[in-house]
């Protein structure tokens, strides 16, 4: 009569299941390809939970072994899962198949990936002349794929849960500016005869710290001028092709009101002002009203701003010896934060002005000190 065999708790064990020298358990079966595969749980009840399932499974057909999938195959079924998506986000989706489409790597099986593989595939990526966001943005895509895989016991171990300091970071951060280019800047913009134009969106975008697509967004309904405030609730995007369409805010703390300076509601009346009645107003996802528009009558959108701040910077510095840095509409929202900041707001009411979620986001990535304020500080307080 043969040995049946046991775990260390005197069980027995069933065909295909074992335990592991550090007392884990491991079952192996043979999927519907005749391949050898393998699943482990730390408890005898637990493996078994996976062994029912895996048994389930292969009776209705399924194929359970993920393991066997293609890395371009397992992040279209990543994909495929995710519903109800921003537009960017489905955009940064497709950059990322299009890259593995087109790389060796993508069709490298799943179950033969290492983590010094994934290390190479960025590297590759690197060599080719991809920068450090994209190629963070598309290992933050390749991550969860392979998380979803180990979850569902696919793979034992994620190879791309690593951080990502094997490639230098030579992405532009995004400064705020110092009060001096500040004034330098808007006195600039101010008496320019072509971008004069501009001055009042972006001194609303300087004194709210609104994002940009945010304030695109606005409608005139969302004015209150009686009680000085501006409602948050949206954003306003366009696709590729064209089309328009109004979703949520970044962040559910996205929805809040934005109080009215003197300077801001100037800016937002002459806005208004200058605001050229279409023959029919436009209709977003039920929204209408749009407070900037552009020639055409149609509602403008972030592009159009963006574009109007890089040709901006680009003639002052070529006509300044003394040059600006960087400045974009996000570089704004990060001034208006750091300003306030400097000025002794409150950290938990500048964060729900910002909209930011998490208020380390508030503390750690939107306020700048410089080292004037640090010696001005320092000086006040040694003074006492």
């Amino acid at each position: 009569m043969p040995n049946k065999r046991k775990d260390n708790k005197g069980r027995l064990l069933r065909t295909g299941e074992s335990q592991r020298k550090d007392l884990t358990y491991m079952y192996r079966y043979t999927d519907m390809r005749c391949k050898r595969q393998c699943v482990y749980a730390d408890d005898l009840n637990k493996l078994r939970e996976k062994e029912k399932k895996i048994q389930l499974d292969t009776l209705q057909g399924l194929d359970i072994s993920g393991g066997g999938i293609t890395v371009l195959e397992l992040v279209e079924r990543y994909v495929g899962l995710r519903r109800n998506v921003r537009y960017n986000t489905t955009v940064g989706y497709n950059f990322v198949l299009n890259i593995l489409r087109k790389e060796e790597f993508g069709y490298q099986q799943v179950n033969k990936v290492r983590v010094v593989d994934a290390k190479r595939f960025l590297l590759n990526l690197y060599d080719k002349g991809r920068g450090y966001s994209s190629i963070n943005s598309i290992k933050g895509v390749l991550k969860p794929a392979f998380q979803m895989a180990v979850n569902d016991d696919y793979l034992r171990k994620n190879p791309f849960d690593f951080k990502m300091d094997l490639i230098p970071n030579n992405s532009q951060k995004r400064v705020a500016m110092t009060e001096e280019e500040q004034e330098r800047y808007l006195e600039y913009v101010r008496n320019d005869e072509h971008f004069s134009r501009y001055y009042d969106e972006i001194i609303v975008l300087l004194g709210t710290g609104m994002r940009i697509s945010e304030f695109m967004g606005l409608t005139l309904s969302d004015l209150d001028f009686e009680e000085r405030k501006i409602k948050v609730d949206h954003q306003l995007t366009r696709t590729r092709n064209g089309k328009y369409y109004v979703e949520k805010t970044k962040t559910e703390n996205g929805v809040r009101f934005i109080y009215m300076t003197d300077e801001v509601k100037e800016a937002l009346l002459n806005i208004i002002a200058s605001r050229q009645k279409p023959r029919k107003e436009m209709v977003v996802d039920g929204y209408k009203g749009f407070l900037l528009l552009d020639k055409d009558g149609k509602p403008k959108v972030a592009m159009h701003l963006e574009h109007v701040m890089k040709r901006l910077l680009d003639k002052y510095n070529a006509t300044h010896e003394e040059q600006l840095p960087r400045i974009t509409p996000h570089v704004l929202r990060h001034t208006f934060c750091t300003r306030m900041s400097e000025r002794g707001m409150n950290p938990k009411t500048l964060q729900y002005l910002m909209g930011h979620a998490d208020i380390t986001v508030t503390l750690n990535v939107y306020t700048h000190a410089s080292y004037t304020k640090v010696a001005d500080e320092m000086a006040q307080i040694t003074a006492v």
